[in-house]
């Protein structure tokens, strides 16, 4: 917040928090001589007094009821920095659910903000008020913060109850433990997994070594829990791994999202710790001392839950531990996740499903492990092809478990119940894809599907192509009318050209974008699979001015490595640099024509600044033929044929090469029936 206690906003701003288009607000500062005069920015990029926009809005009944919330986060995140917001947002949920202030930490200048919020959250509904502001807290800070998807988190909670023996103490309570807490969403889900056991059935134990982000669990815990069914709750910010704030509380449930690939973790000074009889972990094993650490605080019959890199099934360092686990039979199951379940949304992350023997189960050696590859049966193209179907992924894992007790090693195309002895090799590798083998009725199924897609995708390819291989290329060069370039159609206000912008430090997010958020494309995406692969926050956006590409908009790529042009017909996405978007004037220019013009290869030639492929385009030089509305369209059409056809041609690739990989595989394993 600035030393005035004044709270800027844009023009951007205003229209979100009005809940209208930036239009709008350009119409009313134009036609209204009691709008509020700029205090800040520049002529082009304005700022304005909040409180004075308020005033204003209200008198002129321009705000809708449904952005009230809106009006909140701008004062928190004019409070400063990560721990003075954070801090705010806890109180604001501490008040909401009875608690009453707490005061410890928080600035003199929260104070408005907190009792507007907690204002707002007894009319509108506390949980939701405060869920609000958490979301958007998360949402700024998503690079230093991870958080675990509700979905997967009440996945998690579902098989640690499904594995656990029950209660072993303090009557019918079950106590479920986070030792890397976080902002709570493990304990909440487990919260509301576990009211179906009664009232008061469960007690939930929250330890962070970040004091904000266990004030924020905290608050988060007391808001989530109903009133008839509240359970004990106890999160306190400690680091568990160094000095456990529960060392002497033991858990019938453990549920654990821990850091990845932290080096600093206490190596050195814990290195004669009780809790590593498995073995002292290593010292680029984090994971493995998390893994031993919620074990040593189970109870007999105790389970755990955990999410893990892949890696720990697999790395060098860690086999000895892992051979611990199996051959003690803590070690019950390993599920394979598809990518994009949960950050990094890149790789496909592991559940491990543990479990501390009771006095029965110790008696035995080894026993079996179950393993599941979801990640197999939910294959994507890419961690941000599609939305994890959490519907589909839960069934398959409930579906794993059911009689995972039996003696049968190969219970479906992707899972597998396997002996613990047989994965007791030199390697120790408990990756679920290195030991279960796809089913042949699964292989011909996936087989069959991606025939039928070939098949669809050729019938296509021969209608584009006889439309493509009809067209008349007999008119003569001579006649051609003249160029324009694209720096002439814009002075000419026939098209708006604006160049995508390197994000702000700490704006862009992993994998699929959280409440209104946007994809970010750039360069280096373009080199891969040409899909965004981050995501910026919608107040970042507004905040930092960055260009964001509308459906119908024509995008160009200013690098010649990867040049191209086409016109947009995704989601609003924002561009990074190099990235250009291009806004005709439907009236003057069509915009299919204009991509199909500018993406000729002989124009980027001319239009590059060297000769090498990394050299840039300027698209201001970029040439287009100055020809009719009506003959635009013709082209335009020709044009997005052209493009349909070039989408197919590479889709047939891809699908053609894994059909070719498959059947190889399936005719070397000799299962082409018949025969002599």
């Amino acid at each position: 917040m600035s030393s005035s206690g004044v709270v800027p906003v844009t023009l951007a701003e205003i229209a979100r928090l009005a809940g209208v288009g930036r239009a709008a607000v350009s119409n009313w500062r134009r036609r209204h001589p009691t709008f509020p005069g700029r205090t800040g920015g520049t002529d082009v990029n304005p700022q304005f007094s909040m409180d004075e926009i308020e005033v204003w809005l209200r008198e002129n009944k321009k705000i809708k009821k449904s952005a009230e919330r809106e009006w909140l986060w701008p004062r928190f995140e004019a409070l400063g920095g990560r721990d003075e917001t954070g801090l705010a947002v806890a109180e604001v949920g501490r008040q909401l659910a009875g608690r009453g202030p707490g005061g410890t930490g928080l600035p003199q200048e929260a104070r408005q903000p907190v009792e507007r919020a907690v204002e707002l959250g007894r009319r509108e509904g506390a949980a939701e008020t405060f869920e609000f502001l958490l979301r958007r807290w998360l949402d700024v800070h998503v690079r230093q913060i991870s958080t675990t998807p509700e979905p997967l988190a009440a996945l998690m909670a579902e098989l640690a109850l499904r594995t656990a023996a029950g209660p072993t103490a303090g009557g019918d309570r079950t106590t479920v433990m986070d030792p890397a807490c976080g902002t709570g969403h493990l304990l909440a889900a487990a919260a509301g997994a576990a009211v179906f056991a009664g009232p008061g059935a469960v007690a939930l134990t929250g330890g962070d070594r970040d004091p904000v982000l266990a004030a924020l669990a905290r608050a988060r815990l007391d808001l989530t829990a109903r009133d008839g069914d509240r359970p004990l709750i106890d999160v306190r910010a400690g680091d568990s791994l160094r000095t456990d704030p529960f060392a002497g509380t033991p858990a019938d449930i453990a549920l654990c999202n821990p850091p990845f690939n932290e080096r600093d973790w206490g190596y050195e000074e814990l290195a004669t710790d009780a809790r590593w009889s498995h073995g002292l972990p290593p010292r680029t094993e984090p994971e493995l001392a998390w893994v031993q650490h919620c074990l040593a605080r189970l109870r007999p019959g105790g389970s755990a839950v955990l999410l893990l890199p892949p890696a720990v099934a697999a790395r060098k360092a860690g086999r000895r531990i892992r051979g611990a686990l199996l051959r003690t039979g803590h070690l019950r199951a390993v599920v394979a996740l598809p990518p994009g379940c949960a950050p990094p949304h890149s790789v496909s992350l592991h559940l491990w499903v543990l479990r501390t023997p009771d006095a029965q189960e110790a008696a035995r050696v080894g026993g079996r492990v179950l393993l599941a590859d979801a990640a197999s049966r939910f294959p994507r193209a890419s961690a941000r092809d599609t939305a994890p179907d959490w519907d589909a992924i839960g069934a398959f894992v409930r579906d794993a478990f059911e009689g995972a007790d039996g003696t049968g090693t190969q219970r479906s195309g992707y899972v597998r119940s396997v002996p613990a002895i047989e994965l007791l090799d030199d390697e120790v590798d408990l990756t679920p894809g290195r030991h279960i083998a796809p089913s042949p009725a699964d292989t011909g199924r996936r087989l069959s599907q991606s025939w039928k897609e070939f098949g669809e995708l050729a019938t296509g390819m021969g209608r584009s192509a006889r439309l493509l291989a009809a067209l008349d290329l007999a008119a003569d060069a001579a006649d051609r009318p003249t160029a324009t370039t694209v720096a002439e159609l814009a002075r000419a206000g026939a098209l708006t050209l604006r160049a995508g912008q390197q994000p702000l430090e700490g704006t862009v997010g992993e994998g699929e974008p959280a409440d209104g958020g946007l994809p970010l494309l750039t360069v280096p995406d373009l080199m891969t699979d040409g899909a965004p692969h981050g995501w910026i926050a919608h107040d970042d956006v507004s905040a930092s001015g960055a260009t964001v590409a509308e459906a119908g908009d024509v995008i160009v790529v200013g690098v010649a490595r990867v040049f191209s042009a086409w016109v947009h017909d995704g989601p609003p996405t924002v561009l990074g640099p190099q990235l250009h978007a291009v806004r005709v004037q439907p009236e003057q220019l069509d915009a299919w024509f204009l991509a199909g013009s500018l993406r000729a290869p002989a124009n980027a030639r001319q239009a590059g600044t060297h000769t090498s492929s990394s050299s840039r385009v300027d698209v201001r030089r970029l040439q287009v033929r100055q020809v009719s509305l009506g003959e635009q369209r013709r082209y335009g059409e020709a044009f997005r044929e052209l493009a349909a056809f070039e989408r197919m041609v590479r889709h047939a690739g891809d699908l053609g090469a894994g059909l070719v990989r498959d059947l190889g595989n399936e005719l070397a394993a000799g299962r082409l029936s018949g025969g002599a």
